[in-house]
């Protein structure tokens, strides 16, 4: 949903325990639903992210904000 460039970095980034799902720590293979709340640790501190929908395919920059919100934190 182009919240990271490679799915190499959120892999890299489950493996060290630094994105939880709804509240739990989360391996990149974990199914993700409309409605999951998604904490990412990174050094500006923690990102939230809701998500809204999941795309069928590719999206373009453009209409990423129809598939996911960043929350206050």
């Amino acid at each position: 949903m182009l919240i990271f460039k490679r799915r190499n970095v959120v892999k890299t980034l489950c493996q060290s325990n630094l994105i939880r799902v709804n509240g739990h720590s989360s391996k990149a293979s974990k199914q993700i639903r409309e409605g999951d709340i998604l904490e990412i640790d990174t050094l500006q501190g923690i990102r939230k992210i809701k998500v809204l929908k999941i795309p069928k395919g590719n999206i373009c920059k453009q209409n990423k904000d129809l598939f996911y919100e960043e929350l206050s934190s």
